[in-house]
C-alpha cells in the first residue's frame, strides 16, 4: 500500500488514540490478555499529552488522508524510549510498523542518543520478530503485576514522598545501578507528587517515580523495592513491571497476593549496561 510518514501534530490525537486502542485491543484479545488501554478515552488522552510534549518526538503514517499508525520517541534522558508503536488492524503486516520504527531509530541516531529501549508484549510474536530484525536485543523477561495495595512496612526501611532536595541522591543511585540517571522523569514525578524514596540507615537507598506502568524504581537491594511496593497506595494503569530473573522479589510479590497480568520483554539497541542493583522498569525501559 502507499503511505507517507510525517511528524505528528496535536490534531492527530483523536485518530491516533483510536488506532492505538483498537490495535492493543485486537492483539491482546487474540491472545486472551487484557488490553493495556481500557478505553478510547484513555488512549486519546495519552496521545494528546504526548503530542503536546516538546521532549517527545512523534511520527504518524498517513494513507490517502487517513492516519494508519504512529510511533513516539521519548527524548528526556541519555537513553531514549520508544512507544507506543501502533498500526491500524486492517493495514498491519504491510511494512507500516517497520517504517515507523525505522523513522524513530533514525531520529535517535541523529540526536546521538547512547541507546534506545522499548518494552514489548511477549505474546506478540510479530513485534518481537520485527524489533529483533531491526537490531534490538532481548535484555530482561518481565512480568506485569497487579493487585490490591499491600499496605506493608519493611522493618528498617522508611518510605516517604520524594522532595526536590532528594534529586541528587536519587540520581546518584540510578547512576550506580544503571550507569545513567533519569533526572528529568524524577523531577516531573516529584512535581506531580507521585515519587517516593526509601531511607535505610539514615540515607536514601531507593526511589520510585511511580509503582505503575509509567513509573520506574531503583534500589540498592530487594528490601528497598519491597518497601516501595509495600507502601504504594495502588498500582496505576495495568500495573507495574518486574524483572522475572529477580526470583526473590518476584516470589515475594506473588506470595503477597499480586497476580501476573501479562509477560513482557525489555529490549535495547545501542548502549546497555547490566544493572548492578534492584530495579523496576517503566513501560518505556
Amino acid at each position: 500500500m502507499h503511505f507517507n510518514i510525517r511528524t505528528g501534530r496535536l490534531a492527530d490525537a483523536e485518530a491516533g488514540g483510536m488506532i492505538c486502542y483498537e490495535a492493543f485491543r485486537t492483539i491482546s484479545g487474540q491472545h486472551n490478555f487484557p488490553s493495556d488501554f481500557p478505553s478510547t478515552e484513555v488512549a486519546c488522552d495519552l496521545f494528546s499529552s504526548l503530542l503536546s510534549r516538546p521532549d517527545v518526538y512523534s511520527v504518524v503514517a498517513e494513507s490517502e488522508g487517513r492516519i494508519i499508525g504512529s510511533n513516539f520517541l521519548w527524548e528526556d534522558a541519555v537513553i531514549a524510549g520508544i512507544g507506543p508503536l501502533t498500526v491500524a488492524p486492517d493495514v498491519q503486516n504491510s511494512t507500516v510498523g517497520r517504517c515507523l520504527m525505522e523513522d524513530v531509530l533514525a531520529r535517535a541516531w541523529q540526536k546521538r542518543f547512547a541507546g534506545v529501549r522499548l518494552v514489548q508484549a511477549a505474546y506478540h510474536n510479530r513485534s518481537l520478530a520485527l524489533y529483533t530484525k531491526l537490531g534490538f536485543e532481548v535484555r530482561e523477561p518481565l512480568a506485569n503485576l497487579q493487585g490490591p495495595a499491600l499496605e506493608l512496612d519493611i522493618p528498617g526501611y522508611i518510605v516517604r514522598p520524594a522532595q526536590a532536595g532528594d534529586e541528587e541522591a536519587c540520581n546518584r543511585l540510578c547512576q550506580n545501578v544503571h550507569g545513567y540517571d533519569r533526572g528529568h522523569e524524577l523531577r516531573q514525578a516529584i512535581q506531580q507528587g507521585t515519587a517516593t524514596v526509601v531511607e535505610h540507615a539514615g540515607r536514601i537507598t531507593g526511589y520510585a517515580t511511580l509503582i505503575g506502568f509509567f513509573g520506574h524504581a531503583v534500589g540498592e537491594s530487594n528490601e528497598d523495592l519491597k518497601a516501595l511496593i509495600g507502601a504504594a497506595k495502588d498500582f496505576p494503569g495495568p500495573g507495574f513491571l518486574l524483572p522475572t530473573r529477580n526470583g526473590e522479589l518476584f516470589r515475594w510479590c506473588l506470595q503477597h497476593g499480586l497476580r501476573i497480568v501479562q509477560p513482557m520483554t525489555l529490549m535495547s539497541f545501542g548502549l546497555y549496561t547490566q544493572p548492578s542493583g534492584a530495579f523496576l522498569p517503566s513501560i518505556l525501559f
